[in-house]
């Protein structure tokens, strides 16, 4: 796997990934950006919830689930001093479909934040990482 990051100015930069995306990145007008683009750790934590909402959708589907929506909410604290490097992180996961069952829900929960999201996994290093989940009925 291979990215490049390049700085477009003021507190811009560029991303490009290898499978061909480019995201933008800036900072606040308090530090010379102009808001044009997610902050850098807000990324970190996108990167976050893409991986483990990915587990849970793929977990649930190989159990001949139908997942109808998945998404989650994530809230994160950081160190005061630098580097400021997240010190606690609740992800709150929000699943609807047919058929799924609180049991299959939690476990599928429960195998991405321990076994199977390599961010989780690293971001462990420095933060305490908690999760719950809420089943809602289809719309």
């Amino acid at each position: 796997m291979q990215v490049s990051v390049a700085w477009q100015g003021e507190a811009r930069f560029l991303g490009r990934t290898d499978s061909g995306h480019a995201v933008v990145m800036d900072g606040p007008p308090d530090a010379g950006g102009r808001n044009q683009g997610a902050r850098p750790m807000e990324m970190v934590l996108l990167g976050l919830g893409g991986c483990s909402a990915f587990d849970v959708v793929h977990i649930l589907r190989r159990s001949r689930r139908t997942v109808a929506a998945c998404h989650v909410e994530i809230e994160a604290e950081r160190a005061g001093a630098d580097p400021k490097v997240f010190t606690a992180i609740h992800m709150h996961f929000v699943i609807s479909g047919d058929g799924l069952g609180e049991d299959r829900v939690a476990r599928a929960v429960e195998l991405s934040a321990e076994k199977y999201c390599s961010v989780a996994r690293m971001l462990a290093s420095t933060a305490a990482i908690t999760h719950d989940w809420e089943l809602r009925p289809e719309a």
